[in-house]
């Protein structure tokens, strides 16, 4: 799973485990607080804590380099001769607005091709987290970067990072989507540890940056340090403020940058393809005999051009969309809904965050195979202008009713999707999406379009909506819809099945929340009625009215020991279209950040629900989350859930008791060598006879071995018990830059068919990729 720095913003969010009591929490708080005292800041600090005064709203002017700049992470050459300087960090976590008990500097200059920075962080080199690993994988290490609002306008930013070896990660965020961490663009950097602490040089290419086409530019940005020791400390040049949701509202100025240009630079991706894949003939019978198809091989052509004025364009045909790890898999034996896997195709990343809004009226994974694809994307002031297009090989379907889902799968459908957003004042706006997939042959479409906005009043207050429509055309072809059963919905009883029905929905949310440093909640309403359908999103329940309301408050004790504490309370009520009572809970949760960069999560939750029209009252569960990266070495977690369950899948559904169990570790033997091992287990038993419905476990291990920082191999071996599938997937990789990469691999799958043919191969393909990056 791909892992990118994240600023830890420590502002609430709803947990999807949510929840002890409501007087434990308030007595566990006042037990542990204790009065902020003043802290002797070891060697490399300096200063007293109540003489320091933090930059607040800084500028720094920039000089051009009067010299070369050869990045080799020295910062000794000639061009680095009278950079600007900027110092005087301050504390953002925990200790916010405190001296940091390490000192931080940031050089700047620039020439005509590259904005340049030299991050010097005074450090013991002893006490230094740093790992060899793959772009973007470095969270868990000490790191140094810029955020950069090139437009000053709180619209989006970019986010920029580079650990002491060197290793990049970048992040793109935006007013309505937050961090978008599969963001990528090409910059180049040199690290290195030295006997005072650690040292970057990096130089960012204006072609790979967007910014107003002028002739003086002025930048709001901060520089930031992760810190990772007692706690995941982090540093800001600029003063924030966890009182202020608006984060990039509080980054400093960079001025005196003229005469460099954006964008402009014609990028051609061509790539290379050669696959081989074998199957067995029946997957219900071993002894079938596995065949091999002959070996293929693809071209494919990926060109983007980025415009002086902001907008971008971007072609993909014939596109190679294939993942080369699998989706961590789930256990859906109890589910009635379709289940969520997250996008991983590159394509589809970049410039996600754009038509993200609250409902997920566009999921990229229901384009699934695409002969061709272009996305366009243009920037005028505060103005977004988003396009994403594709014609589809295959498409998949996912039809959303009260209490469950169906998915399948259709032919050949033409998507398009557009967004449009303004921003205005701090990090407010509005926008609209529009979205429609038409099936081949004029045999069926789904059409939903909207706004959604929010807007920030009295500071900590938002405001946040979005009303859709959607109009959907069924196509006269049941068997795509064969397995469905008798499934009615709506006023007038359409049937489930695809028989040439047409029919509008509708959706809607609303808002209220508060974000602060002490005091939140977020009280929401949606609406969803029993035709709306986002043939292109996913959303895979309808026919509700949903109210939520969640109250916690934040403390920072300033103890050694407990650095955070988080009380929160969570309540959820769901009808269905005709107001009948469907879900009800009740929930308490207090979240704790420990010494050690260690998280607990304790919860209580209270519920009832009705189902296939029968009553489960009085259901109990309760939560434990534990994690801890105390070490270096050796990270572990563990999520324990146990309580009242329905068995949804008997006829009738009953009442059992269930447990799940999650367990994974981080172990790095070597600064090169990390194995990330997972454990899912799951059971279900009738509540009144002890009777076992179901158990059983998913088990996933992944390991890298990272020769450079851009060679490595990777190994994925999966079990899962609940299908006795055994899956291995070797993978060797050269990546120069994001975007320029060689890899070849293969995927091997196994069932245990226990007698008479035990474990048999059912799947296997073979693969290779070649493609490169070249800037005209």
């Amino acid at each position: 799973m791909r892992r990118s720095p994240r600023i830890d913003r420590r502002t609430p969010a709803v947990d999807r485990y949510a929840l002890p009591t409501t007087i434990l929490i308030l007595l566990l708080t006042t037990l542990t607080a204790e009065p902020t005292s003043a802290q002797t800041p070891p060697a490399g600090g300096a200063g007293e804590p109540d003489t320091f005064a933090p930059n607040v709203l800084p500028t720094l002017r920039v000089e051009r380099a009067p010299g070369l700049i050869e990045l080799d992470g020295e910062l000794d050459d000639a061009g680095w001769t009278g950079a600007a300087r900027a110092t005087n960090f301050a504390v953002f976590y925990p200790d916010e607005g405190k001296k940091p008990p390490v000192e931080s500097e940031v050089l700047v200059t620039y020439d005509d091709e590259y904005l340049y920075l030299g991050f010097i962080a005074y450090d013991d080199p002893s006490e230094i987290r740093a790992s060899l690993r793959d772009r973007d994988e470095i969270s868990n290490d000490d790191y140094f970067g810029i955020l950069l609002d090139t437009y000053g306008d709180a619209s989006w930013a970019y986010f920029l990072f580079v650990n002491p070896l060197g290793v990049q990660a970048d992040t793109r965020w935006s007013a309505n989507a937050g961090e978008d961490f599969r963001f990528d663009i090409i910059f180049y950097s040199e690290a290195k540890i030295t006997d005072e602490g650690y040292q970057i040089e990096m130089a960012i290419p204006f072609k790979s940056l967007r910014f107003p086409d002028r002739e003086v530019q002025e930048w709001r940005a901060t520089f930031w340090r992760t810190w990772p020791r007692d706690s995941r400390a982090q540093h800001s040049w600029a003063s924030i403020s966890r009182d202020d949701p608006c984060m990039v509202c509080q980054f400093g100025t960079l001025t005196g940058i003229q005469g460099v240009k954006p964008g402009g630079a014609l990028e051609l991706m061509p790539a290379v393809v050669a696959s081989q894949t074998g199957e067995i003939a029946d997957a219900e019978d071993s002894s079938s005999g596995f065949s091999s198809d002959d070996p293929a091989g693809e071209l494919s052509l990926f060109a983007r051009y980025p415009f002086a004025s902001g907008t971008t364009t971007e072609l993909a045909l014939n596109p190679d969309f294939s993942q080369v790890e699998s989706d961590v898999a789930q256990i859906d034996v109890n589910t009635t809904f379709a289940l969520f896997f997250p996008e991983q195709r590159p394509f589809f990343q970049e410039g996600s965050d754009l038509f993200q809004s609250y409902f997920q009226v566009l999921y990229t994974r229901q384009i699934n195979d695409p002969l061709v694809t272009g996305k366009l994307i243009g920037r005028m002031g505060r103005t977004t202008l988003a396009y994403l297009g594709g014609l589809d090989e295959n498409s998949p379907i996912l039809l959303p009713f009260q209490e469950r889902s169906y998915v399948g799968m259709a032919g050949r459908s033409l998507s398009n999707i557009g967004r449009l957003q303004q921003t205005f004042w701090r990090d407010s706006y509005i926008g609209a999406i529009l979205t429609d997939r038409r099936l081949e042959g004029n045999s069926g479409s789904g059409t939903a379009g909207g706004i959604d906005g929010r807007l920030r009043f009295l500071e900590n207050y938002s405001l946040e909506y979005q009303a859709l429509a959607s109009y959907t055309r069924e196509p006269y072809d049941a068997t795509l819809t064969e397995g469905i059963g008798d499934v009615r919905f709506g006023k007038k009883g359409y049937t489930g099945t695809y028989d040439g029905e047409s029919y509008w929905g509708h959706a809607w949310y609303v808002s209220v929340e508060r974000n602060a440093r002490t005091w939140f909640f977020d009280f929401d309403l949606w609406n969803s009625s029993p035709t709306f359908r986002a043939d292109l999103g996913f959303e895979n329940r309808n026919d509700f009215h949903r109210f939520t309301m969640i109250q916690g408050l934040q403390f920072f004790p300033g103890s050694r020991f407990i650095h955070r504490l988080q009380p929160l309370i969570f309540t959820q009520r769901i009808w269905n279209w005709d107001w009948l009572r469907k879900d009800d809970i009740l929930a308490a949760n207090l979240q704790i950040t420990w010494l050690g960069e260690t998280f607990t999560l304790f919860e209580y939750a209270l519920a009832r629900e009705r189902f296939r029209g029968i009553d489960f009252e009085g259901q109990r569960n309760w939560t434990i989350i534990a994690e801890s990266g105390f070490s270096e070495v050796f990270r572990p977690g563990l999520m324990v859930r146990h309580g009242d369950r329905i068995a949804r899948f008997t006829d009738p559904p009953a009442p059992g008791v269930g447990t799940d169990v999650e367990v994974w570790f981080e172990v790095k033997p070597l600064t090169r060598w990390v194995i990330q091992p997972s454990l899912q287990y799951s059971e279900l038993h009738d509540r009144d006879s002890g009777e076992e419905y179901f158990s059983g476990y998913i088990l996933r291990a992944r390991t890298v071995f990272q020769f450079t920082r851009e060679f490595f191999v990777r190994l994925v071996v999966q079990y899962d018990d609940f299908n006795k599938a055994l899956s291995f997937e070797p993978l060797i990789t050269y990546r120069l830059n994001p975007f320029s990469m060689f890899y070849i691999g293969s995927t091997h799958g196994y069932v245990d068919y226990s007698e008479p043919g035990g474990l048999t191969q059912t799947e296997r393909q073979f693969f290779a990729k070649f493609q490169y990056l070249f800037r005209i």
